[in-house]
């Protein structure tokens, strides 16, 4: 008798409606960014993450891209979530030699043309800075992050990061050329229940010292 009141119970408990089983899970929300310098001006190309104990890694499905294109890396930061692959295709018409020296992923693509068959796989969080043998200006940034709430401001200083699931978080912001680490930007934020969030970063911006690009004279071959 015991056993059939048991089966019984756990049958009901497996036949219950789907709104008994969906009421208890709350709705995602978004978060708003803004990132400014201490001129109050709009910071493109920073990279606002949320991480918890809760947020678990997830790397893309399909490689990343980063471009090759005019003699740069496009775009100039890619962010990515741990274990990522990204794809490294050459769409000029002349070869470059991509390659990494940092601790997060050192790496080396000799010369060559196209699309190399294997991606890079990204399986450590941090900063990876990128270069060409060949062609001294251009660098690029592969940022590596161990959570999968992440987004990149635009030209207006925005981000967005969408459908985050509510509770508290820890927010950070990264740039190429920020002063401060990321931890030291971070802050707590909370989301409610399917209701947006805001978080806005004031950073202090290292100038720009990337290599100076050389001029490209018209017949010159093979760079």
């Amino acid at each position: 008798m015991r056993r059939a009141l048991v089966a019984v119970a756990l049958s009901a408990a497996l036949t219950l409606p789907s709104s008994s089983l969906t009421a208890v899970v709350a709705a995602p929300g978004d978060l708003e960014a803004v990132v400014k310098d201490e001129h109050g001006k709009p910071v493109a190309d920073a990279v606002v993450s949320l991480t918890s104990p809760a947020a678990a890694t997830r790397p893309r499905a399909s490689p990343a891209i980063m471009d090759q294109q005019s003699k740069e890396f496009v775009p100039l930061v890619l962010p990515v979530a741990v274990g990522t692959s990204v794809r490294f295709p050459n769409r000029d018409n002349i070869r470059h030699h991509v390659y990494s020296f940092s601790s997060a992923k050192r790496f080396e693509l000799p010369l060559y043309s196209g699309t190399p068959a294997a991606p890079v796989v990204f399986d450590k969080p941090g900063s990876v800075v990128l270069g060409c043998n060949i062609h001294d200006w251009m660098v690029g940034y592969v940022y590596v992050l161990a959570t999968p709430y992440f987004a990149k401001t635009a030209e207006d200083g925005k981000a967005r990061i969408a459908d985050v699931p509510p509770g508290a978080y820890e927010a950070r912001v990264w740039h190429p050329r920020l002063r401060a680490e990321p931890e030291k930007t971070a802050m707590s934020v909370t989301l409610a229940a399917g209701e947006p969030g805001q978080v806005t970063f004031v950073v202090t911006l290292k100038p720009d010292r990337r290599p100076i690009r050389r001029p490209t004279y018209e017949g010159a071959q093979g760079n």
